[in-house]
């Protein structure tokens, strides 16, 4: 079999201000003054203190790390969707293993060559994972919802050509409370130059984040 060369994956994620007012007001009433003054001061530290510190009735997280990614989709699945690839996967190095984790799998099997990337990304509140969910999407386009994984998601499928060889490509984005789960998933033939269909991507996607989305469960929750 010849050796052809594989498509490169595209993936790939805040002082207080001082008022001197009472030393102006202490040099116009005199020395008695001084005791006020020095009441005022542990006063405004407090009420400074207790803007910036955090509120006691914050909600908590949801999720407090990322699951373990190479764990995230079944083996069975993996077979189905990257024929011949290591079922183990490979877990992609990250800067903050807690918050951020990815594993990838890819096979070439005869002319067929598929990739799958599966990341999970744990933010600080359901309402910043709600933000960054919102500025994914505005970067895609074509694509639409999915109804029923996590709280929210949206897939999409895009074909590139590249030295006259396709590739189709499939990406979900989901959010569960303060967690975001990405899929990745792509595919081409270089015997027929050809890509897998559209459906074919879509539908392998979304399986994949529908189980990427169940393995939150096995992140710690607080």
């Amino acid at each position: 079999m010849r050796s052809f060369p594989l498509p490169v994956a595209l993936t790939a994620r805040l002082s207080p201000v001082v008022v001197l007012a009472a030393a102006g007001w202490a040099l116009s009433s005199g020395p008695p003054a001084a005791p006020e003054a020095a009441e005022k001061e542990p006063t405004e530290k407090t009420q400074t203190q207790s803007a910036t510190a955090p509120s006691a009735t914050q909600a908590p997280r949801t999720y407090t790390a990322a699951p373990q990614p190479c764990a995230g989709v079944a083996a069975k699945t993996v077979r189905s969707l990257v024929p011949g690839a290591r079922t183990a996967g490979k877990e992609i190095p990250s800067t903050d293993s807690e918050l951020r984790r990815t594993c990838s799998w890819n096979a070439l099997k005869g002319y067929e060559y598929r990739w799958l990337d599966v990341s999970f990304e744990i933010l600080a509140s359901d309402e910043a994972a709600e933000r960054s969910y919102e500025g994914r999407l505005a970067e895609k386009s074509g694509g639409g919802a999915v109804p029923g994984l996590g709280d929210s998601a949206y897939s999409v499928v895009n074909l590139t050509t590249e030295d006259k060889q396709q590739t189709r490509e499939g990406v979900v984005v989901a959010r569960a409370s303060n967690a975001l789960v990405i899929v990745t998933y792509n595919g081409s033939d270089f015997e027929s130059k050809k890509a897998p269909g559209t459906d074919e991507i879509n539908k392998g996607a979304i399986k994949a984040a529908k189980e990427a989305v169940a393995a939150l469960g096995d992140g710690v929750k607080s």
